[in-house]
C-alpha cells in the first residue's frame, strides 16, 4: 500500500500543486491509516482487499477509541476518502468503499481573537529590546496585524514582494493554491519595515546575499517553526494569557476589521479566502461584541 500512497501524493504535488505542508499532513494521516490496516488484520496484497468498507470503519472506530479530537478525525477520513478516490481513478479499485462510510463532521470552531489592547502590547514587546533581531521581529508582527496573512505567507515573502515607494503601500503574497493577492500596508508598518531593511537585515545577513523579506541570525529564511517561537515568546513577555498563535493575529486583524465596520467581502479580499463562507465565521464574533456593546449602553438592556 506504501507504494500508492507515494503515487497518491506524487500526483498531489505534480498535478494538483498541493503545498509541501499539504503533503505532510496526508502523508502523516495515510501513514497512520496504513499502519492500522497491517496492524489489525485487514491487510492483504491487494489494494482492494485492504481497503473496504468495513476497514475504513474499524479505522474510524479506532480513532473515536483513542479519543482523538472530532475534526482530527474528520481530516484524517477526508485523507482516506481522498485517496480512495485516486485508486478508483487509476484502476487499483472496481469501486469506493469510502462512498459507503459516513463522514464524522468536525465542529466548526470559533476563532478567538486577542483584544486590541493585547495587540498593542504584543506590537510594543519587542521594541523594548536593542538588537536587530527585535527591530525584525516588530516588522514581522506588524506586517501580520496589519496584512492578515498566514504565516506561511509572510515567511515565504521576498525583497520584490515589497511596494514600499512611491505611496499608496502594498505587499504582494501567494496564497493557497499559489493565487496571488495584493494587500495595502498601513504607515505603522511601513515605518517598522523600513527601519528593519535599513537597519537590522543588513546586519543579519552581514554581507551576504538573500532574495528573503525575513531572515535570521544565519542569514538564512525564517521558518514557520521560528516565527512561531518568537511569537509565543513575546506573549509570554508581554503577560497576555490567552493562547497565542501566527494565526491568532490573523484572527484578530478579520475581526477588528469587521467591527470596524469593513464589509464581509473586502475581508475575504483580504484574507485570500475562496469561498465568502470561510470568512463569515468572523462575522459571529463581531455580532457578538456588538451584542456586549448594545447591551452596556442601551439604558433599557441593564
Amino acid at each position: 500500500m506504501q507504494e500508492r500512497i507515494e503515487a497518491f501524493l506524487h500526483y498531489l504535488s505534480a498535478e494538483r500543486g498541493a503545498s509541501k505542508n499539504t503533503i505532510d499532513a496526508y502523508r502523516n494521516d495515510l501513514g497512520g491509516f496504513r499502519k492500522f490496516i497491517d496492524g489489525n488484520g485487514f491487510a492483504a496484497p491487494e489494494v482492494e482487499k485492504a481497503i473496504t468498507r468495513d476497514s475504513i470503519n474499524a479505522y474510524i472506530g479506532d480513532l473515536n477509541d483513542r479519543r482523538y479530537a472530532k475534526a482530527t478525525v474528520a481530516r484524517k477520513v477526508a485523507a482516506v476518502k481522498s485517496f480512495c478516490t485516486f485508486l478508483l481513478d487509476h484502476g487499483d479499485l472496481q469501486s469506493n468503499p469510502a462512498t459507503q462510510v459516513d463522514s464524522p463532521r468536525a465542529p466548526k470552531p470559533v476563532p478567538k481573537p486577542m483584544t486590541t489592547t493585547e495587540v498593542d502590547s504584543l506590537l510594543q514587546e519587542p521594541r523594548k529590546y536593542d538588537s536587530p533581531e527585535a527591530v525584525r521581529d516588530t516588522a514581522m508582527l506588524e506586517l501580520m496585524y496589519a496584512t492578515g496573512m498566514r504565516v506561511t505567507e509572510l515567511v515565504s515573502l521576498n525583497l520584490d514582494s515589497l511596494h514600499l515607494d512611491p505611496a499608496p503601500s502594498w505587499i504582494r503574497c501567494l496564497g493557497k493554491g499559489g493565487k496571488e493577492r495584493t494587500i495595502p500596508v498601513h504607515e505603522q508598518a511601513i515605518e517598522a519595515l523600513t527601519s528593519y531593511l535599513d537597519d537590522a537585515r543588513p546586519a543579519l545577513l552581514k554581507n551576504r546575499p538573500h532574495q528573503a523579506l525575513f531572515v535570521n541570525r544565519r542569514g538564512e529564511r525564517l521558518t514557520r517553526q521560528g516565527f512561531w517561537l518568537i511569537l509565543k515568546g513575546y506573549a509570554k513577555s508581554a503577560g497576555i494569557d490567552s493562547h497565542v498563535t501566527p494565526h491568532t493575529l490573523r484572527h484578530s486583524f478579520a475581526t477588528h476589521l469587521l467591527r470596524g465596520g469593513a464589509s464581509v467581502r473586502d475581508v475575504q479580499e483580504l484574507l485570500g479566502h475562496a469561498n465568502v463562507s470561510t470568512t463569515q465565521v468572523y462575522t459571529q464574533l463581531a455580532d457578538e461584541h456588538l451584542r456586549e456593546v448594545y447591551e452596556n449602553v442601551h439604558p433599557r438592556a441593564k
